[in-house]
This record gives C-alpha cells, structure tokens and sequence, in this order.
C-alpha cells in the first residue's frame, strides 16, 4: 500500500530521517513513536502529499483513499450532523448531483444517482454518522446545533467524526485521544479494531496502542525501524538492545532500586500494605519496560514528606456547581468523601458528570453550595489542571518561575531540579511565552513537585506529555508518599498510579466495584442503552409530526428500489462468482507473503508487485463482501 525506498527527509537543514525502506501493507495498524521533533507529524504530511521527499522514493499502490483529522475548524452555522456526513465526500458530490437532476427533472439520471447512493449505502449515511457522533460523546440533541456553538475541544471531536465518516483506505490519527473522555477512547478503540484499512496513528497513551496497533514504527536518531506487535512488545524488544549499554543499564536499576526501597520499608506496616502491594505489582512490570526508557531525557522524584496528617480532608453532605444567568446548577449533591494518607483514587465517570468539579472542590477552587469541606491543619495541595498552563507569566523562564516562589533556593540547585524535566542550558533561562504545551505542562508539573504537596490532584495531567514523559511521571507517583485524585483518559496511567476506583455519576461519587476492563464494558453498554433509548423516543414520535417532505422522499425512494429488484437475483449470482474467485486469490497470496524469502534483498522486485496485488485484491474482496450484503439485504426486503 505505502511504499518507502531509501528515502530521507528534511526540515529546513534538519534531517529529520534517512535510509528508510519499509512497506505499510492494507489493513497494517501502525503505531509511529518517537520523540518530539523526529518528524512524525511531518511523516504524515509527506503521506498526504504536502510534503515531498528529499532523496530516495515514496509511493502508494493504486487509488488509496487517505483520510485524516482537520486541525482547525470553521465556525460555521452547518449543523453538526451535516459537517460530519461532509467527511464522505462521493456521498455529498451523488447529492449535489442528485438535487440538481431533481431540479431539472432528468428522471434517467435521478434513477441512476439512487442507484449510486443505493451501491454506497448513502441512504444510511445519516444513522451512520449519528452513530460516530453518539460515540464521541454527542447527544442526539447535539446533533443538529451548529458547529460554531461547540467549544474547541468538541470541535476537533466532530473533526474526528468527520474523519471517520470518510469510506478510506488508510486512516492518518495524530493524537485522536487528546480531546476525548474515558468513554469516548473505549468506543475508538472498538471502532478501530474493526476498520478495514490501514491505520498509522501517532499517540502518546500507551494502553490505547497497546490495544489498537500491531506494528511500530519508531523514529529515533535519524532513522526509521519497524516492530511487529503492539506497544509493549516494542518495549520489550526496545529494551533488549538497549539493556546491552551497561552505563544506561545501570540507571534502570537505580530507578528500580528506588520503588524496591519503598516496598521494603512499607510492606510490614498494616496500614500501608495494600500501598506496598501495589507497588510490586507495578515494579514487576517496571523491571520489563524500564530498560526500554533509559536514555529518558527526565529523571524527577516527589521529595520525602515525614509525617501525614490523617485524615486530610473530608466532605460531609457536600452540594456544589455552578452559577449560571437563570440561576445555581448543582453538579455534585450531598457527596461524602474522605482522603487518607497513600489513598490513590482514579475518578471515573462520563464527560460533564462532575469529575473536574470533585477536583475543583477538593483543591478550594470552588466553593460548595452546601455542606462542609474539612481539611487538616498541614495540608498542602499540588493541583494540576489544564487552564493552569495559561497562567505561566509568558515573559518568565522556568528558573524565574521557581525564584519567586522559593528565593532562598540557589540557582544551581534550582537548575539541577529543572534539568530532570529536560530543562537544561540555556532552555531554563528562556522566557516561556514560545514554550510547547508539553514544554508548559512539564514546567507546571516541575513546580508542582518542588512544592513537597502531600495531597496530589491531577486532572488530565498526561494531554501534552509524551511517552517518555508519561512514564517518568509514573515512575516518580509510585514513590509518592501522600494522597493521590487523578482524572485521565490514559487508561496505562490509571492503572498503574491507582488503587482504587470511584465513580462519578448522577450527582454522586461512589467506589466502582471492578477494574477498568470492568468499567470499560459498563460504560459501552450505557452508551448503548442510551443509544436504544434515544431510538426508541424517535420511533414513538407520531407519524403526524413527522416533516412531510421526509415522507415523500421515502415514497421516492422506495419506489427506485421497487424498479431495481428486477435484476437483483442475476446480480447476486455474478457478485458471489466473483467471490470465490478473489478469496481464493487472497488465499493464495496470503501464503506467498507469508514465504521469509520474499523479504529478502534480491526479491524486492516482487515483494512490491505482490504488495501492490494483495491491496487490490483486499480492496475488491471487501466491496464485493459489501455488495454481497446490500444486494441480500434488499431482496430480504
């Protein structure tokens, strides 16, 4: 499907990689990874066609019908609904023409058009992308707002949906998980194990990889080197090349040192053993992966804290929310909580069920409508939350941000600290205004951490940071000492940092009884009782108030379908023929591909042809398997 020979790539006078010769093949999910500026977003780019290659060859096999996420979004007065179905543009171009064969009443070219809406399913395009839509997180009444009414982050979700409405052979996902809850990221994830093409998706969450992708291709030091499984595999296989570099070998075993010492000094204590025991557990993974991170630009620890006060907090009957223009919307109501020294609590819950409002009041950023929030005398909070990155002083550099917080520290120390967040030389004393939302979120974490809270509220902490980033993070949470609040969408996160669950969710905060695969399956099967409830009103709606002109349109159609089921069963015959013959193909080609000969050197040749073949064949196996379906379909009816 994507061909690539010898080729190299700049940016400016920057080689981002060269010497890359690998072959995406159709239905392949490749998970690209890499450090931030090795040119993954600039890989896509180059496939998409914005980019050219500055030596060697790139090339597609055929017709491939690419697809990817817009990064920005017009504030258009289209209703949601009518944006997404523009993501399948041979639908919208059949009824711009059909609309126009209506207007000049051609009736040859209207039955020909319903046949062509009939082969691609476009009468079903609307349930289709209500369906995409319902999975992000939409509501039905959502459906038919303008796209200008939604908020950022809900605009790049209907971009998403957009993308996924398009019938394509290969999908491009830079971050799709970024602007998406929980919930939404379980439905992604079921929703690509079941598209057809091929996948290339960059992503800094590690379980929504593990779960999706089962090839990597990693970019590092200039170079491009595929992987064959998913996420943790590469690790593994990443960590036995680099577990032969003894210094950095080492280090590894520094880090693990350290969460064995934790272990050792807490797992005789009652009162901690369930803490300790987590810990094993992650240091059992830990002791596989960590190899595979130990040339991490970030090496940070939380400080030692001595005594907890216990309990730290508490809410008693608390009711808290939000004033608006006609008056307080309650969010929360009567919640008790307490907070325990080593508590590590995930939050779950759907978007808009209160989990950031539990953080806000948690952390005294808002107050409670009624009840009491009680907090210890030497309580010390570190609050993280994403608006917080907007409230860095633009003219300030990470040293300054430190200074005016802690004078008394010196400037080596403070750079010693800031150097195991990657803020090094001159990169500390530079003013912040340029910085990346990675680069403004490490430095809010950094100021976090210096600040020795004993109670952690993290909301969504991981959006801008990158894998490595992400597991140094982890690292540095398993040896924390206070309580842990975390909301995340980054599931590898939650269950590694976390020991138990609580759900948020009509108005209460309650333990989840399960882990998160149990909370995964509760979520979809809400989704779809929602979903089937939300049907079910539709269906009830009397035949009366239903628009006239939906009626006549149903008529119409109707009445083509009538005039095509004349020559259905022929076609039927013809399409299942055909069948045989491909899948006996694919059959074949499957075991020439499958021959470790062919990967060699002197058959490259032929690897292309035989690649070049099997998309085709792929390709026309599925629309007959579609054909096939559509044309049962209507002779049922």
């Amino acid at each position: 499907m994507l061909f690539f020979e010898n080729m190299a790539l700049r940016r400016g006078k920057k080689v981002l990689f060269e010497d890359a010769s690998f072959i995406i093949n159709p239905k392949d999910k490749v998970g690209v990874t890499g450090a931030n500026g090795t040119g993954k977003s600039s890989l896509f780019a180059l496939i998409r066609g914005e980019l050219e290659e500055d030596s060697g060859n790139f090339s597609m096999a055929g017709n491939v019908t690419i697809s990817s996420v817009r990064q920005e979004t017009p504030a258009v007065e289209t209703s949601a609904l009518e944006y997404v179905i523009e993501g399948d543009v041979e639908l919208c171009e059949i009824e711009a023409a059909l609309a126009k064969a209506e207007a000049e009443e051609d009736g040859h070219a209207i039955g020909k058009l319903h046949q062509q809406l009939d082969s691609i399913q476009g009468y079903a395009a609307r349930a289709r992308a209500g369906s995409l839509m319902h999975g992000l997180g939409f509501s039905a009444e959502q459906e038919q707002l303008p796209v200008s009414s939604f908020s950022g982050g809900w605009r790049m979700r209907l971009n998403l949906a957009q993308a996924l409405m398009c019938r394509s052979d290969l999908l491009l996902l830079d971050e799709p998980t970024n602007h998406l809850d929980f919930e939404a990221v379980v439905w992604l994830e079921k929703w690509l194990e079941t598209y057809q093409g091929a996948v290339l998706l960059i992503s800094h969450d590690r379980d929504f990889l593990d779960r999706v992708i089962n090839r990597v291709a990693h970019i590092e030091q200039q170079h491009i080197k595929l992987y064959s499984g998913n996420y943790s595999s590469f690790e593994l296989q990443r960590a036995e090349q680099l577990a032969q570099q003894q210094a950095n070998y080492e280090r590894q075993q520094k880090e693990i040192a350290h969460m064995q010492s934790y272990v050792d000094r807490f797992k005789a204590k009652a009162s901690k053993a369930k803490q300790a025991q987590s810990r094993v557990k992650a240091l059992e993974r830990m002791e596989t992966i960590s190899a595979a991170h130990v040339d991490s630009p970030f090496n940070f620890s939380f400080p030692e804290l001595g005594h907890v006060p216990s309990p730290l907090m508490q809410l008693k009957s608390v009711s808290a929310g939000y004033d608006t223009d006609t008056g307080p919307v309650t969010i929360l109501n009567k919640v008790g909580f307490t907070l325990l020294p080593n508590d590590r609590i995930g939050l779950l819950g759907k978007n808009g069920a209160g989990k950031s409002t539990l953080i806000k009041v948690l952390a005294g950023e808002l107050a409670v409508q009624s009840g009491e929030r009680i907090e210890a005398k030497h309580l010390n909070i570190g609050y993280f939350a994403q608006h917080q990155l907007e409230q860095l002083h633009p003219q300030m550099s990470p040293i300054q941000h430190l200074q005016r917080e802690y004078p008394d520290a010196t400037e080596q120390e403070l750079r010693n600290f800031l150097g195991g967040f990657d803020f090094h030389g001159d990169k500390a004393l530079e003013p912040v205004a340029p910085f990346s939302g990675g680069e403004k979120a490490r430095l809010v974490l950094a100021l976090l951490v210096y600040s020795k809270p004993n109670v952690l509220l993290l909301d969504e902490p991981t959006n801008h940071l990158d894998l490595e980033m992400r597991h140094a993070m982890t690292v540095a949470l398993q040896g924390f000492e206070g309580a842990v609040v975390l909301v995340s969408h980054d599931k590898y996160m939650l269950r590694t940092v976390t020991d138990d669950l609580y759900l948020v969710a009509d108005g209460g905060v309650k333990p989840f009884e399960g882990d998160l695969d149990d909370y995964a399956k509760w979520a979809l099967e809400q989704s779809s009782i929602e979903r089937r409830s939300n049907k079910d009103k539709a269906d009830d709606t009397p035949s009366d108030q239903q628009p006239e002109v939906s009626r006549k349109e149903q008529r119409r159609i109707e009445a083509e379908k009538r005039k095509a089921l004349q020559p259905l069963k022929n076609k039927l015959r013809k399409v299942e023929q055909e069948l045989d013959k491909v899948q006996q193909r694919k059959a074949e080609l499957d075991e020439l591909m499958a021959e470790q000969s062919l990967y060699e050197e002197t058959n490259k040749g032929k690897l292309a042809e035989l690649s070049t073949e099997y998309g085709d064949v792929s390709q026309r196996l599925e629309t007959l398997e579609e054909d096939w379906l559509m044309l049962n379909e209507e002779l049922e009816g």
